[in-house]
């Protein structure tokens, strides 16, 4: 089986989503060294608890779209670098 091309826009719905995740992920643990941190007593600037809250809903934003645009981008250049290559061969057992 030899791919020869990908939707660009498929790919990167896909890809935005899964880096939507990861920023949640990250966001949960950015969170939880600045509450910990806030709470610790380190700084009593609030600054830090909007911070801490403010990367769970800014960070999967933030890398959701970027993943999106990003992949966007290279799956369009994929199609261009598989058409003059001939294609990615995949072994599907």
């Amino acid at each position: 089986m030899v791919i020869t091309r990908v939707g660009p826009l498929s790919v990167a719905k896909v890809a935005g989503l899964l880096y939507g995740i990861i920023g949640l992920l990250f966001g949960v643990f950015i969170s939880l060294f600045a509450m910990a941190g806030f709470a610790a007593g380190a700084n009593d600037s609030p600054f830090r608890a909007v911070f801490g809250v403010g990367a769970v809903i800014l960070l999967p934003i933030f890398y959701g779209c970027l993943g999106f645009v990003m992949t966007l981008i290279m799956s369009w250049l994929f199609n261009i670098v598989v058409g003059i290559t001939g294609g990615v061969e995949v072994d599907a057992r």
